[in-house]
Formats: C-alpha cells, structure tokens, sequence
C-alpha cells in the first residue's frame, strides 16, 4: 500500500513470509494529524501465534550455534541499512505516531544505533573460569542464548521500543516474536525487509499486530517453547503480563510507567535547568515513561524558572510533524488527548494556575498545545499519575529533604531529573533518590550504552548497555576438576 509517498506492508511477518492471517480479520491505523486511516492491517489470531512459535523454534539452533562475530555482522549490517534510510523511518514514524518530524528522526537514530550496540556487544558475552577457595574445583560459567523470546511493545516509540529488545535478544542467539503496539505497527513491519536485507534469517524475527493482543500474548506465553518476555508499556499491563509469565517461570524483563520528578536547586543555572526540563518534558510530546512528570522547584528560584519555561515552551510550534519546523505534533489518540485535558481540569480545579495552554484545539487531530501550571497542589491527579502529554505541572520546595522525601513518595522509580551547580549535593541526592536512572543537569538518560531500567513497580531488568542483552541468556555454571 502506498500512502503519500510512503510505501506500507501491512500483513503479518512470520518465517519470513508475508501472511494475511488466519482469519483474514484486520484493523485500521489512524493518522493522529487528521484522523485518517493510514492503512488497514492483518490481525494476528491464535494459530498465528502457533505458526510463528514453530518458525522461531526452527530458527532457534542455526542461529545459537552462530559464532558471535556472524551475529555481530548481521546486527552492524542492520545498523548500516537502517542509517541509510532514517528519513523513511522518519517519516513512517510520523504518520502513525504523530511526533514531530525532528523527533521521529530522532527516535530513527537512537533505534538504528541499538543495532550497531549490540553488535559491537554480541561478542561480548564473557564468562570466567576460576578456582573454588574451599574445594579447589574449577568454577567455569557461560552464557546461553535463554530460547524463544516474546516482545510487546507500546505505541510510543514504535522503531526504539522494538530495536531495543530485537537487536540484544539476536546478538544474544535468540529467535523473537514481536507484538507491536495496535496503534502502531507499520514501522516494524518495514522494519522486515531491512532485516532481511542484512542477513537475518527466515523465522528469527516474527511480527504479529494484532486486535486481540492479551489473548494472542497470553497464547504465546503459556507455550513451553517461550523462555523470555520483554515489555515496555505500563504497570498495569505488566502485572498481568507477569502472573502470564509466572505460570511458565519465564524470564521477564519488564520496562513499566514512570512518575518522574524534576527537581530544580536554587543553584541551578536556569538556563540549563530550562533546556533539560523542556527535553524532558516535550520529548515525544510528554508521551513517554521518562517524561518529566512532577516538577519540583526552589522557592528561590520558582518565579524565574516559571518565566523562562513558560517562554520557551511558548515558542514551539503545533500542527502535523510532517510540516517543516513543526515542534509538536498531535497525540497518539483521542483517549490520550481527553485524559490529558481532564489531567489539567483536575488540577485547575485544585488550585492550580495555567500560565500557558490548557484548552483543547478544534479541528481534526488529537492536538495539545504545550501548557504549563504553577501552584499545582499534591492533591492533584497529575502529580501521581503520568500525564503522558505536553503539560508541565510546576510545584515549590525550600528544603532538601522534604523535596527528597516529596520525590520518592510513588510506587514508580523510573527516572528522576535533578538540576544543581553544586556536585556533591547533587551526586548525594542522586544516590538518595528511589530511581533506576537519574539526569544531573540533563534532561535526556536514554541511550542504548547504558542500562535502560526502574526500581519499585517500574519494572524488572534492564534494557541497553551490557545488561540488556544477558536479560535474554541463561547462566550455566560447569563444576570441574583436571
């Protein structure tokens, strides 16, 4: 199918065939800009999942038994084809997530280079031979590929999401089935061509959109041949991934919500501070897990910062991200849009003040414009929930262990942001804040070098860096004596 220019495959992947699916059932994908369908898509049903269950099984030894300089190959290869062609990921990205388009290049980047990562990783997977102390027999420990891998993935990083957990479990041995998230399955579809193209093999990476997506991930989960699930999504969807998992004592590695504070000192240089909240706040129009949720600011300070963040925020500009010089695009969808609107109308209604923004846009579109509250209470909604939008909710603290205290207090430990000239202070409260990731004076964390991961009840495991991809292989120990 070919829409505007962007040619679309819109059949299920499995063994490295395009497939229909069972049923012949499909489902739309809108446009969020205009609300149009971009392309109608196949709907994976259970017997899908069976055939791409026996692909990847089939796929499973050839691979494993690879060395790991030809896994290696394949990866930089994928790393290389998907580099050359960022302004069609670009651009795909766009159409069926609405982020602007310097976003979703941005997002086509940082998915390419998980590919060139875990390459360079893939021949790193290191064990140790060394001596017991008690009874001087030789402990000999080395990885596996774990097996069969499921992968969910969400709607908002449609490339990222899926390379993150792709490029590791191959770099790993093992052979993937991904679920892409329903609002957004064409850019891992065109994904499949590319891998092809680099040498991957029929049957290693299987693709199942779907309508039915608990029935058909369950399905999956529940199959003995599965060692491996990986998500990225919420909470809420990851408890019940996890009681799935359990029945068959799968390894999870499970990337959930956030709630992420950004605390600004009374030593902080604004500028900076300013910079690192509008990239942690409006990356991805706020539609992401490390987006700046609740923002903590020195009394000292707060007027100063709100005035320069409300200015800057004012700036960036709204429409379709395939427009030039848009900043920010629509939302992924209209319950994306009324749940952010309500997050504003709950605040407002609890005391606090919108400074910019705050009313939803006529038209067509799932459109939000930047918007920025001050004298936002603790009582608001917005403050323990992620608004998953373009609206920053702006408190005040004047001592450092109440904010510390104020930061911590979620079920969530994601990410945290804290800004501050003074580097003992800030390394301290670091290491004191109940979060897997922290930005000092940055407003961006994620990068495929470093493990990509949360405490509490935002998540299991970690995803990028070394870490990532010894979440899809297996410890063996060999106990011997010579």
């Amino acid at each position: 199918m070919d829409y505007a220019g962007q040619n679309l495959v819109t059949d299920l992947y499995v063994d490295g065939e395009w497939r229909p699916g069972a049923s012949g059932d499909r489902f739309d994908v809108l446009n969020p800009a205009t609300e149009e369908v971009l392309a109608s898509v196949a709907s994976a049903e259970l017997t899908d999942a069976d055939a791409a269950l026996d692909a990847a099984e089939a796929a499973f030894a050839d691979w494993a038994g690879r060395t790991p300089r030809q896994r290696s190959e394949i990866l930089r290869k994928a790393w290389e084809l998907m580099t050359a062609r960022l302004d069609e990921f670009a651009r795909l990205i766009t159409l069926e997530n609405g982020k602007a388009g310097s976003d979703a290049r941005g997002e086509a980047t940082y998915a390419a280079e998980f590919f060139r990562w875990f390459a360079e990783e893939a021949v790193r997977a290191d064990g140790l031979i060394t001596q017991a102390p008690a009874s001087g027999a030789r402990i000999i420990v080395q990885h596996k590929p774990a097996g069969i891998a499921v992968l969910v993935t969400p709607w908002n990083y449609p490339a990222a999401m899926g390379t993150r957990k792709i490029a590791p479990a191959l770099a790993a041995g093992c052979p993937v089935i991904i679920k892409p998230a329903r609002e957004t399955p064409l850019t891992m579809l065109a994904l499949m061509p590319l891998l092809e193209e680099a040498g991957v093999p029929n049957g290693l990476v299987n693709v199942l959109p779907t309508k039915q997506s608990g029935k058909v991930v369950d399905h999956l989960l529940h199959d003995p041949r599965v060692r491996v699930v990986s998500f990225t999504g919420s909470t809420g969807v990851g408890r019940v991934l996890l009681h799935s998992a359990a029945d068959q004592v799968l390894k999870p590695a499970m990337e959930l919500g956030g709630n992420a504070p950004l605390i600004v000192f009374d030593d902080a240089d604004l500028d900076t501070a300013v910079e690192g909240a509008i990239l942690a706040k409006m990356r991805n129009l706020g539609e992401a897990c490390t987006a700046a949720n609740r923002f903590y600011i020195h009394e000292k300070v707060a007027g100063a910062f709100a005035e320069k963040f409300t200015a800057a925020m004012a700036k960036l500009k709204v429409g379709n991200g395939l427009e030039p010089d848009v900043d920010v695009g629509p939302l992924v969808n209209r319950d994306t849009q009324q749940k952010v609107a309500a997050f504003v109308q709950d605040a407002v209604e609890k005391g606090a003040k919108i400074t910019l923004g705050g009313r939803l846009p006529e038209g067509k579109g799932f459109y939000y414009p930047p918007t920025v509250m001050t004298d936002v209470t603790e009582t608001a909604d917005c403050v323990h929930d992620e608004i998953f939008g373009p609206v920053a909710a702006l408190q005040t603290f004047t001592d450092t262990e109440d904010v510390i205290r104020r930061a911590n207090a979620t079920e969530y430990g994601l990410v945290a942001y804290v800004f501050t000239e003074d580097m003992k202070r800030g390394l301290q409260v670091c290491e004191r804040l109940e979060y897997g990731m922290v930005g000092l004076n940055r407003g961006l964390v994620s990068d495929p070098a470093a493990p990509f991961g949360g405490t509490k009840q935002s998540g299991l495991g970690r995803e990028g860096g070394h870490e990532g991809m010894l979440e899809f292989m297996e410890t063996q120990y060999i106990s011997a004596s010579w």
